[in-house]
């Protein structure tokens, strides 16, 4: 990504629904982020199953994407993807809180996450945004070496967002 892409974007994000059409951009930047990724079959069930997913943009350019699934008054955030070319430029922070601002115009009350500890910069992000850890999922994800834990996160959002 060519930095006068990158500066001409930063006031221009469009977060729009995702279609079957933008799922090989979505798997490609899945691909190059986590060692493993979810599947282009992954991505078409959860538009199939009617979840939330969502592509941040700059013009014709995907950034980044999330998947979330409603239920009653909760949201779980499946998934949530930043391509590698634009991490750590905020883009993450301005997904984060479009979802959240999103999410209170429902009738949602908490969201939920699944996060692995090796995850750094996903956990400082989710503390920033005062995200809770709620508990442990031992062996959840898929590891190099066997499996690795999930740190099971929260936030109610019907108390203020507060980021440090």
């Amino acid at each position: 990504m060519s930095a006068v892409l990158q500066n001409s974007c930063e006031a221009q994000l469009t977060y729009l629904p995702l279609t079957e059409d933008d799922l090989p951009q979505v798997v490609e930047i899945e691909q190059s982020v986590y060692v493993f990724p979810w599947t282009f079959g992954n991505f078409r069930d959860s538009l199939y199953s009617g979840y939330n997913c969502t592509g941040v943009w700059c013009g014709q350019h995907l950034l980044g994407y999330t998947i979330i699934m409603p239920a009653l008054e909760e949201a779980h955030l499946l998934n949530i993807a930043v391509d590698s070319a634009w991490q750590g430029q905020g883009i993450g922070s301005r997904v984060l809180t479009d979802l959240i601002e999103r999410a209170k115009t429902t009738n949602c009350e908490v969201i939920y996450l699944e996060v692995r500890p090796s995850n750094i910069a996903a956990l400082r992000l989710y503390e920033r945004f005062n995200f809770k850890q709620l508990g442990l999922r031992r062996d959840y994800y898929p590891a190099v070496t066997g499996r690795e834990d999930a740190f099971f996160l929260g936030l109610n959002i019907k108390t203020p967002l507060l980021i440090n």
